[in-house]
């Protein structure tokens, strides 16, 4: 999609904005109907950890998501396949909205420590053949508009003066203004991880991402006149939407306060660092949230074979027994590509975000 930097305060902000609204009309439907949909939150995690290893823009990674999305929402693709359907998204998006020097490399990716954890080597032959069937697929248009695509132009009017912070003025809207952009991406974030989202208009997600970061920063009106005019939605057409954020923030809050107890009880018998020059530190203990865990689910259709390395069964026995819902098309046998790949049922990856709202002051 290639906008400008700060496209939101230019002339033709109007302009572009309105485009965006014209093309959500168009995106495709989403039926959630993929038999590997409880895999799916393990795939966005995995698409935005790589894309902040190489700190790809939002609208990359949520691009990404949504290709991955209406992909399994057409293919029955095999657990497998998702690793290389994933990335290729991933790299696909971050053509289209990055400039090329920030494109990821082939060997810079496969050099990840995710990657090697996972014994995961992907190749340019792979990657091309599923990029091909990736773009046939969308018939070459990826210019799909996602919430992320809307949210700095929501968040350009997000905090005047005329608010009010527990009933009393703002008195600093510049500092007001950076909580209200990281609780935005905080809910962005949020937004990715379940696919019930996709239920939403991307431009009402991104609204309601507007809204509950207003909620929590305790600012009222909620959702002021300004902001309804702006996105011609109104408080009734965001409830549910918010709704969702909020369950998920205060979940968040929960588990970071945990933690925060385990941390503080980790302290009191934290190890002792000497240093060379007789001086002595502690080793601090970070708060991050839970290493992504993989789905036990399916692990058992990967065999290791007499080489020690995994053997791929055929695509058909892997989902013999299940019963794909609606009329998913089986992925093409020319472009059934293999990547060297192994699993174990403790499977993870380590690997944290870092605009969980939990961990910045208020």
């Amino acid at each position: 999609m290639e906008l400008e930097s700060q496209w939101w305060r230019g002339q033709l902000a109007g302009d572009i904005y309105h485009a965006l609204r014209y093309k959500e009309l168009k995106l495709p439907a989403y039926k959630g109907q993929s038999p590997q949909l409880s895999f799916r939150r393990y795939f966005a995690d995995l698409i935005a950890i790589v894309s902040n290893r190489f700190r790809l823009c939002p609208t990359a990674r949520h691009l990404a998501v949504y290709l991955l999305d209406l992909f399994m929402d057409r293919y029955d693709v095999s657990v497998q396949q998702l690793h290389v359907v994933a990335l290729s998204c991933l790299l696909l998006a971050s053509k289209f909205e990055e400039r090329e020097d920030r494109v990821p490399k082939l060997e810079t990716l496969n050099c990840l420590g995710c990657m090697t954890s996972m014994n995961l080597v992907l190749t340019k032959q792979s990657l091309l053949h599923m990029e091909l069937l990736l773009l046939e697929t969308f018939q070459w248009n990826l210019y799909l508009p996602t919430a992320a695509h809307f949210i700095e132009y929501y968040l350009s009017i997000a905090v005047h003066e005329t608010d009010l912070h527990d009933g009393w003025p703002v008195s600093n809207v510049e500092k007001i203004g950076q909580y209200m952009a990281k609780y935005a991406d905080y809910f962005l974030e949020v937004s990715l991880q379940d696919h019930e989202f996709l239920n939403f208009a991307p431009s009402l997600v991104a609204a309601a991402c507007v809204a509950a970061s207003r909620v929590v920063l305790r600012l009222s009106p909620a959702w002021p006149c300004r902001l309804q005019h702006l996105t011609a939605y109104h408080w009734e057409h965001l409830t549910a939407c918010v709704e969702r954020l909020l369950i998920a923030h205060d979940e968040d809050v929960k588990e970071a306060n945990k933690q925060k107890c385990q941390q503080q009880q980790k302290q009191q018998v934290a190890p002792t660092v000497f240093h060379g020059s007789g001086a002595v530190s502690t080793v601090p203990q970070y708060l991050h949230r839970p290493a992504l865990q993989f789905p036990q689910q399916n692990c058992l259709s990967l065999q290791p074979s007499s080489h020690g390395a995994t053997s791929y069964m055929s695509h058909a026995s892997i989902h013999a027994g299940a019963q794909p819902h609606g009329h998913l098309q089986p992925m093409p046998a020319s472009l059934d590509t293999k990547v060297n790949i192994a699993f174990n049922r403790a499977y993870q990856v380590n690997g944290h975000y870092t605009s969980a709202a939990p961990c910045f002051d208020r």
